[in-house]
């Protein structure tokens, strides 16, 4: 997004509304408003689903006031935009990879590679996919993340697909090529978004050589230009979201502004985010794109950083963020196959913290603390572009901040709940990290971080119930909220912890992580 100009004496009034609104945020949990928020969030009843206009519609109805409208101003403004092309250097490594793709989840057959596969000939492999493929009942909907879903691929005793050969290798890619497979076979872990008239790629960080791709990659999203029409769409173009480009642009560029901590940077996104949701229900009334405009001024300012600082850390936050870690780590345990890289991610991570017989939650959030000052955040202040990729990555590939429905014309969007499903995405990988970084010590290295993040990612992604249920643990532990999701995000780094667990309390009860693995 272009430089926006304006006189100081409007900079300093921008930035003095900005600096209002994170006070407005850090008081938002003692407020009447949020007493009366919690009530109505009661029974899992999410109010901020309640929204059926978004910043879509708000920015439609800008438009209908002619050619001076915030929707032309914006679609002047796509000329230039950075668009991610990382996922085009993906490479398989095939049998060298360190797990298999498809193995522990549920592998999907769209309808045309389903066809494929029934017109081979006879074969001992053909018969074997007649065995393996099972038709569902009617067409599943993929969760936007493919063609619909036609059968199922049924896993053998290992729960591994039973076309792989004795080198883990795709028997039907080896024999029939790649044009032989089904969608989800030829593109993972690749995953295609169509933009408008745009396809765009992210990658899917279950497989370990994209986690390393895109984890490690210093220059993820390199400042290559694309041009964009100005005079609008063909009217037989696919629909966008009005402001899709300008409010990505401006996203991005938050995540990626080192002026801020990173976890200054995330609740910065949540203000944007609600901001967003207040213009769309005319609770706030200022046009979209001078909203971004001033938005992204203010940040570029760094004045708000003081501010943010200043927000209080009450002592209790820091075990209300490990406890919730645990609880989202423990989400899957029995609705998903536990593989066994994920069983020795979570086994270093307990570790990491301490959880031992007559552990506390007093004990674990000490050694947690300590994982954290001693080892975790020594080691991502040299790899600042590790975490940020991660945000990145998880921001292309669930249209974040309008998610999977509101990228249909028909979809309805709450903003803030997008941003508290960002918020428990990092919550969680940056929890096991702490963890897990506890365990290695000074050992503590990039391949630890890929295998944390692959083993999760693995064991979390492919399960589209996992954010509902993540989003409904927020709530009922009333974290939902920008006080809420400030604590699972931010860790103040103490110097008065010991190498060593704190004594037991004997006011707070013995713990364990939910974690249960096989003998």
């Amino acid at each position: 997004m272009p430089p926006y100009q304006e006189p100081l004496e409007k900079q300093g009034r921008t930035v003095d509304r900005f600096k209002r609104a994170i006070w407005r945020e850090k008081s938002y949990s003692n407020s009447p408003w949020h007493a009366l928020s919690r009530r109505r969030h009661a029974g899992r009843n999410h109010t901020s689903q309640r929204q059926s206009a978004d910043v879509l519609q708000a920015a439609q109805q800008e438009a209908e006031g002619g050619a001076g409208s915030a929707w032309q101003e914006s679609r002047l403004q796509q000329t230039n935009q950075i668009r991610p092309d990382y996922a085009e250097a993906f490479r398989c490594i095939a049998s060298a990879c360190e797990d298999i793709c498809c193995g522990g989840w549920k592998v999907v057959v769209d309808q045309p590679g389903y066809e494929k596969l029934q017109a081979l000939p006879p074969s001992p492999l053909r018969t074997l996919i007649d065995a393996s493929i099972q038709v569902t009942p009617k067409d599943v909907d993929s969760n936007g993340t493919g063609p619909p879903i036609f059968a199922r691929i049924v896993m053998n005793e290992s729960n591994q697909c039973p076309m792989l050969s004795a080198e883990r290798l795709c028997r039907v890619h080896s024999e029939y090529g790649e044009a032989t497979l089904a969608y989800v076979c030829a593109t993972y872990p690749r995953i295609v978004h169509s933009i408008g008239t745009t396809k765009e790629k992210a990658l899917a960080l279950s497989c370990p050589e994209a986690a390393r791709l895109v984890l490690l990659n210093p220059r993820l999203l390199e400042p290559r230009s694309h041009r964009v029409e100005e005079d609008g769409s063909p009217a037989d173009a696919p629909w966008l979201p009005p402001f899709f480009w300008p409010v990505r642009e401006v996203v991005l560029a938050l995540i990626l502004n080192r002026h801020y901590p990173l976890w200054q940077r995330l609740f910065l996104l949540g203000v944007l985010c609600r901001q967003l949701d207040a213009i769309a229900s005319k609770e706030l009334n200022r046009p979209v794109q001078e909203f971004l405009d001033d938005f992204d001024t203010t940040v570029k300012t760094i004045e708000l950083s003081a501010s943010m600082e200043a927000m209080p850390v009450d002592p209790i936050d820091l075990s209300t963020q490990l406890d919730t870690v645990g609880r989202l780590a423990g989400l899957m345990l029995r609705r998903s196959y536990l593989t066994p890289r994920y069983i020795e991610c979570l086994n270093e991570f307990t570790s990491g913290i301490g959880n031992a017989p007559g552990a506390t939650l007093e004990s674990l959030a000490a050694r947690y603390t300590l994982a954290h000052d001693r080892f975790f955040a020594p080691f991502f202040d040299r790899h600042p572009h590790i975490l940020e990729n991660f945000l990145i990555n998880t921001i292309l590939r669930c249209h974040f901040p309008y998610g999977r429905d509101g990228m249909k014309e028909s979809g309805a969007v709450s903003m803030a709940r997008e941003f508290a499903l960002l918020t428990a995405q990092y919550a969680l990988m940056k929890g096991l990290l702490i963890g897990v970084a506890g365990f290695h010590r000074e050992h503590f290295s990039t391949e630890h971080v890929v295998h944390t993040v692959q083993a999760a990612t693995k064991h979390f992604d492919h399960h589209p119930e996992f954010l509902n249920l993540a989003c409904e643990l927020l709530v009922e532990r009333g974290l939902n909220t920008p006080r809420g999701l400030t604590i699972l995000v931010r860790n103040a780094v103490s110097h008065a912890v010991e190498d060593r667990p704190s004594s037991p309390s004997p006011e707070v009860p013995a713990q364990r992580m939910p974690v249960e693995t096989p003998a």
